[in-house]
């Protein structure tokens, strides 16, 4: 019991228990999806709410973090909106000191050290909550964090309850080649195998940043009502199967 009462003690077996529950605080939030297509790159959202006396428009899971980069969250919200707001930070302090937008893995990285460093002292807890970090550079680039401080690059991934789900799903389905509206629409499939219904415009939130103009969007509910609607379709007759 001793080693999981302090982040700087291992276990015998080289453990940091704390960081372990961090990660399972991770897959106990809302599922987060991300694609990279020949286009640009898409974020997806499970923001459904839990009561029908909430406000969905104060649920927000995808964020805005430069002109070009975006990220989506899964896990502690609190902690999530202290990680956007030091992205946000680490992007425009490189604007000001190199007169030129931070790269997206730059932006990872400096957000993973960040992370790390809560691994490594005393008196702290490390983050429960990972990222999946969205943009351009000359190329697409999708990366995930995870509370340990690790950075890894993805075509396609996905974070929360529905990982394993959605990951199973783009193994036999992903192609790099897909243009954005597929990707798209695959991604939307993918989240509604991982919530197991039908999707509602409503509790879903789509992010992405196209090539042509390495610029981040949020799909509008009717822009997005298309693309559901096309996605409910192939959900309605899988499941019928």
């Amino acid at each position: 019991m001793g080693y999981d009462r302090a982040i700087t003690v291992f276990s015998p077996d080289g453990r940091l228990f704390q960081v372990e529950y961090a990660r399972e605080a991770v897959k106990r939030g809302a599922t987060a999806i991300g694609l990279k297509c020949k286009d640009g790159v898409v974020l997806i959202a499970d923001r459904r709410v839990s009561s029908k006396l909430m406000e969905v428009d104060t649920i927000e899971k995808i964020y805005k973090i430069d002109e070009h980069i975006c990220a989506a969250t899964s896990g502690l919200v609190a902690d999530a909106r202290v990680l956007i707001e030091r992205a946000r930070l680490e992007a425009q302090i490189n604007r000001l000191t190199f007169d030129e937008p931070i790269s997206v893995k730059e932006l990872a990285r400096r957000i993973c050290d960040f992370k790390q460093q809560y691994t490594q002292y005393g008196g702290v807890r490390p983050f429960g909550v990972s990222l999946l970090i969205a943009g351009i550079d000359d190329v697409p680039k999708l990366y995930e964090t995870d509370p340990s401080g690790a950075l890894l690059e993805y075509k396609a991934t996905a974070i929360g309850m529905g990982r394993n789900v959605v990951m199973e799903f783009f193994e036999k389905e992903y192609k790099p080649e897909l243009s954005f509206e597929e990707a798209l629409v695959m991604g939307l499939i993918a989240m509604g195998k991982a919530i197991e219904s039908e999707l509602r415009v409503d509790g879903i939130e789509v992010g992405y940043v196209r090539i042509e103009d390495r610029k981040y969007r949020e799909m509008t509910p009717k822009e997005l009502e298309v693309y559901v609607e096309r996605a409910n379709e192939i959900i309605r007759a899988e499941l019928k199967k």
